[in-house]
């Protein structure tokens, strides 16, 4: 089953999700292997007592292993980073346990803490608003792109807006986004034109809506970025109880050093 609601962070989503075993989705069910599409988010997951960050992913995410229980931060976009400390180009389509990131004994005892609480998820939720107070504040310019890009805007308007040159914009946006932000505004279009989807708009409604010239371009970023077609797609959401193609909730567990996806 998968839950999510507000985090106590501003513009975070706090998920969980628990399946049968540690094997489920062997038995080939929609959820498990539904895979998880960019969305222009970083999550710092708990996985059965693991800690590891997904980054922001430029391609679908195909699971792997699963774990048994899961509580997952999915930070807003560009957020993650002065948290976790490390630029998203980094970790950019990866998934990396937190140890590598923060050190083995920290994670370690985060971990532990985690594992002892009687809610998990919510001790993961109070942690994360905790050490945020600790941390920069989000960078209104920043958010400012996003909101921007999320409405459709140019990126040239864009960089006009919130006074940035092309150069600086994409710059910023590695270390923010982890991609430049074309490649962020890509990713926000096809959420915005699934989102549509989900809804029940037609899909060639559904693209002029989101911004893509028309159905055959909503046709190929589906493709490029979701790495399935949109009666695929359409499909894999009608399934009850489906997580959510953006959630990173069904994660390998981190094997201790760092791997790319």
């Amino acid at each position: 089953m998968y839950e999510e609601r507000p985090a106590l962070l501003d513009g975070a989503v706090l998920w969980t999700r628990t399946a049968a075993g540690p094997t489920a989705g062997a038995t080939g069910t929609a959820t498990a292997e539904r895979p998880v599409l960019p969305d222009g988010c970083m999550d710092l997951i708990w996985a059965d007592g693991h800690l590891l960050v997904a980054g922001p992913d430029t391609r679908a995410y195909v699971p792997g292993e699963f774990a048994t229980r899961y509580a997952g931060i999915r930070f807003a976009p560009g957020d993650a980073p002065a948290f976790l400390g490390v630029p998203a180009h980094e970790l950019r389509d990866r998934r990396v346990p937190l140890a590598a990131l923060w050190g083995e004994t920290e994670a370690r005892r985060l971990g532990e803490r985690i594992e002892a609480a009687s809610d998990p998820a919510a001790a993961l939720d109070a942690f994360v608003r905790g050490r945020a107070a600790h941390a920069p504040d989000p960078d209104p310019l920043l958010r400012a792109v996003v909101a921007r890009l999320a409405a459709g805007r140019a990126v040239e308007e864009t960089a006009g807006a919130v006074g940035l040159g092309a150069r600086q914009l994409h710059r910023r946006s590695l270390d923010a986004f982890g991609y430049g932000p074309k490649t962020l505004a890509r990713v926000l279009r096809l959420q915005r034109a699934l989102a549509l989807v989900r809804d029940g708009v037609p899909y060639a409604e559904a693209a002029l809506r989101a911004g893509c010239a028309d159905q055959a371009h909503l046709a190929r970023e589906t493709r490029a970025l979701a790495g399935t077609t949109l009666s695929a797609y359409t499909a894999s959401v009608a399934v009850p109880g489906a997580a959510p193609a953006s959630a990173n909730s069904e994660t390998p567990l981190p094997s201790g050093s760092r791997t790319t996806a």
